[in-house]
């Protein structure tokens, strides 16, 4: 049976669902007021890549986190002790910096127009296509958004971690109008960027609470590796590849990891591993297609960026995004 608190988080976004459909976004927001938007976030973006090979994936990350806490409205970005980013789904968010440099290089090119909501959702699609290797996932961004005037700390419980089990992750995304297809294609982000041993040590010593066990749905050699790499009262803080073949690329081997037993979090082979699932099914689909998730990814990314997100005169345009005007 789902907890109290699952079941007031599932209230909550189906909130934010509903409030999601009144929204006016559109790709063409700035065509007029800041034309260049999106080269000046390419431009930033790649020059973070000479300093950290790593950015795509967190600023991809960021985005998510972002959405899931009371929609799309940067919340997540704003400093303060009462803030969410130092709730405890966001202690190993990072990439920050990357955010507040793109937002400095719009400020100087069209002030006070383009919202800190807006440069997570651009960043991150941005990202994407500069991390796939030839024609990857494309999709025009809903512009529009504008920033929150406070943080959503209460809320960051509703930020799906990697010890879920499907049914709750499954609920938790078809309260805000997510589909099965959308939370595949939307775990499929994990084909790169690294997780913390914290994230999936239960896995190998303590899997549902039973001491010494690991989990039967983990390939034993990879398991081995991963006990090497995250052993009992070692770092929990290092940092393994979500996707062992190619961590730093976005395509679709990480369906292939599903099927072969070799995924990182319970979550991601849970899409995989669990019996009668339909989720099974469109892994296969994924695993088999590069061009069907990227697709897929693209419709997903567009629907969660959509989830009510502050237009209008609500919120703000903030000018320093970890704080309010």
């Amino acid at each position: 049976m789902a907890s109290f608190h699952m079941i007031t988080t599932l209230l909550f976004l189906l909130t934010i669902m509903l409030g999601a459909s009144n929204a006016q976004l559109s790709a063409t927001f700035y065509a007029k007021t800041c034309p260049n938007v999106s080269t000046i976030v390419s431009n930033v973006l790649q020059q973070a890549q000479g300093n950290d090979i790593w950015i795509f994936p967190k600023i991809v990350r960021l985005h998510f986190h972002d959405c899931f806490v009371h929609g799309c409205d940067a919340s997540l970005l704003l400093n303060g002790t009462d803030g969410e980013k130092t709730a405890t789904p966001n202690l190993s968010t990072e990439g920050y910096e990357v955010i507040d440099d793109i937002k400095t290089a719009l400020e100087k090119a069209c002030p006070r127009v383009v919202s800190c909501a807006d440069v997570l959702a651009l960043a991150a699609q941005i990202s994407v296509s500069l991390a796939t290797i030839g024609e990857g996932p494309t999709w025009q961004v809903p512009l529009g958004r504008r920033d929150s005037l406070t943080a959503h700390r209460e809320g960051t419980g509703s930020i799906p971690t990697g010890h879920e089990s499907l049914a709750n992750i499954a609920t938790l995304f078809k309260s805000v109008g997510l589909d099965s297809t959308d939370l595949v294609a939307l775990s499929g982000v994990h084909t790169f960027g690294r997780a913390r041993c914290a994230a999936f040590m239960d896995r190998l010593y303590n899997f549902n609470n039973v001491t010494g066990k690991t989990d039967p749905t983990l390939n034993a050699t990879y398991a081995n590796t991963l006990k090497q790499r995250c052993p009992k009262g070692g770092d929990t803080r290092s940092l393994i590849d979500l996707d062992e073949q190619s961590s730093l690329t976005f395509d679709n081997k990480y369906f292939s990891n599903l099927q072969n037993q070799r995924g990182l979090l319970q979550t991601d082979q849970e899409l995989f591993s669990t019996k009668g699932a339909e989720t099974v099914a469109i892994v296969n689909r994924f695993a088999s297609s590069q061009s069907q998730f990227f697709s897929s990814f693209a419709k997903a990314m567009i629907k969660m960026g959509n989830l009510n997100p502050l237009t209008g005169t609500n919120g703000e345009i903030r000018l320093d995004c970890k704080k309010v005007n």
